[in-house]
C-alpha cells in the first residue's frame, strides 16, 4: 500500500466539568481520577499496537493537555513491559497547542450546569428547551465558526504534513464532530456520542486531496477509516 497521512482524533479523558454536568467550553477543569485511568490505558493501547506519532497537535484547554501528559505515561509504561529497547520518553515529538482545537464557546453558558444557566437566564433556556432551531447565545460561538475553525485546521494539517506523517490530535467532542464533518467531506454536521479517550483513525492521501479527477474522490483506496469511536481501551482490565 502506498504512504498515506496517518491521522487519529483523540477526546479528552472525563474531566470534572464532565462529572458535574458543566458547560465547560473553553473554561476547563482537571481531569477526575476514571479520566487519568481512562488516558493511562489509552496510552498502554496505543503503545502495545505501536501508533506512534510523528506530530501532536493538543487543545491547550487543562482536560486536554492532561489527558495528552498521561496517555504519554501509559505509552512509556507499556513499553517497559514490553522490553523492546525504544524510548520513546526522551523522543516525543513537540507537542503543538492549537486554539483551532478548543471546544465551543459557550459564552454566558461557560463552566455553568444546565439547572444553574436555567436560574440565571430562564427566558433563553426556556426558548432552548422548546425548540431544535439554533438559538444564538450571547457571546457564544456560532455553528458557521466553528465549523470555519475546524476546515481551517484540517486545511493547515493537509497543507503542512505528507504521506507517512502520522499525527495524534486531542481535542473535545463537539469540535471533533466538526472535524469529522470537514474530513468525511459532509454538508452537514452529524451528532456523535463520543465517550471520553475514544479515538477516531482515517488515512489520507494528501497528495490527491485538492485533485479535481472524481476518480480520485470515488477511490476508497485513497481515504480510509480504520477506527470510529473506538474504546475498546476501556473494555478490556489491563
Amino acid at each position: 500500500m502506498a504512504l498515506m497521512l496517518k491521522l487519529l482524533l483523540i477526546r479528552h479523558g472525563q474531566s470534572q466539568g464532565n462529572v458535574e454536568g458543566r458547560m465547560e467550553g473553553w473554561h476547563s477543569s482537571d481531569l477526575t481520577v476514571l479520566g487519568r485511568e481512562q488516558s493511562y490505558r489509552l496510552g498502554q493501547y496505543l503503545a502495545a499496537i505501536n501508533w506512534s506519532p510523528t506530530h501532536i497537535y493538543c487543545s491547550p484547554l487543562l482536560r486536554a493537555t492532561a489527558t495528552l501528559v498521561t496517555l504519554q505515561s501509559g505509552w512509556v509504561a507499556q513499553e517497559q513491559v514490553q522490553k523492546d529497547g525504544r524510548d520513546r520518553l526522551n523522543s516525543w515529538p513537540p507537542t503543538i497547542l492549537s486554539e483551532e482545537l478548543r471546544e465551543n464557546n459557550q459564552g454566558i453558558f461557560s463552566g455553568l450546569t444546565w439547572a444553574e444557566a436555567k436560574q440565571r437566564y430562564p427566558d433563553l433556556c426556556r426558548t432552548l428547551e422548546t425548540s431544535s432551531d439554533w438559538q444564538p447565545i450571547p457571546q457564544a460561538e456560532t455553528l458557521s465558526e466553528g465549523q470555519q475553525r475546524a476546515q481551517q485546521f484540517i486545511n493547515h494539517l493537509l497543507n503542512q504534513h505528507c504521506n507517512d506523517d502520522h499525527l495524534w490530535v486531542i481535542s473535545h467532542s463537539w469540535i471533533l464532530q466538526q472535524l469529522i464533518a470537514q474530513i468525511l467531506g459532509c454538508d452537514r454536521v452529524w451528532g456523535i456520542p463520543i465517550r471520553n479517550t475514544a479515538i477516531f483513525e482515517f488515512w489520507l492521501d494528501c497528495s490527491r486531496w485538492h485533485s479535481s479527477n472524481p476518480n480520485h474522490h470515488l477511490n476508497s483506496e485513497l481515504w480510509q477509516i480504520k477506527r470510529f469511536n473506538d474504546y475498546n481501551h476501556l473494555l478490556y482490565a489491563s
